[in-house]
């Protein structure tokens, strides 16, 4: 990883943010912050989906022991299909950062958008393979999400949350049309969306 962004901006702390669950049908989008302390570096930060899940699992640790602060924080299903995908998104970032102890005077966040605040701020593409605090972040997130979704499989069994995540798999499709819509899915993506009593396709 390349850390383009390794000083203090102005003598403040820099928070790295990013969120995971964009994609899925089912379960709450989920973003972290984190404010990493220089004084206890963490070897091997990198973009959580380049990683395994056990090496997430070791790193996420290490992170919560080390940084200097970390929040985890959502938007849930209902406020997904409320608000749509991206808006959901943004709040959840906007809550992580909000909850950080203490308070960053920077923060640095995954994509090309940024939530609306007060923070002075910047949007990095691919931030989560170029920015240690932002590649943090991503892991807590994911950790976090996947952990959920493998206690929803024994929820609603026959779906295969702990396999797919809520990732829109051949075999997620096929229990959705076998099975049905479960509260934990999201009405507003066209495939659950069509299967909905009352739709074209339902």
């Amino acid at each position: 990883m390349t850390a383009l962004f390794t000083i203090n901006y102005a003598g403040h702390d820099i928070a790295g943010v990013d969120e995971v669950g964009r994609g899925p049908l089912a379960g709450d989008v989920v973003a972290a912050a984190v404010i990493l302390d220089p004084c206890a570096p963490i070897d091997g930060l990198r973009d959580s989906k380049k990683l395994s899940a056990a090496r997430r699992e070791v790193l996420a640790l290490q992170i919560r022991e080390r940084a200097l602060a970390w929040s985890v924080a959502r938007a849930t299903v209902e406020e997904i299909d409320q608000l749509n995908i991206l808006q959901a998104s943004l709040l959840a970032m906007r809550r992580a950062v909000q909850a950080l102890r203490p308070q960053p005077g920077y923060v640095l966040v995954d994509g090309n958008r940024l939530p609306r605040w007060n923070y002075l701020s910047e949007a990095v593409v691919g931030g989560d393979g170029r920015v240690p605090a932002i590649a943090a972040a991503s892991i807590l997130a994911k950790v976090q999400r996947d952990s959920e979704l493998v206690a929803f499989d024994s929820v609603y069994p026959g779906y295969g949350f702990a396999a797919h995540k809520g990732y829109p798999t051949v075999a997620h499709l096929l229990a959705l049309r076998t099975l049905g819509v479960t509260p934990l899915h999201r009405r507003s993506f066209a495939p659950v969306k069509n299967l909905l009593p009352g739709s074209p396709a339902g």
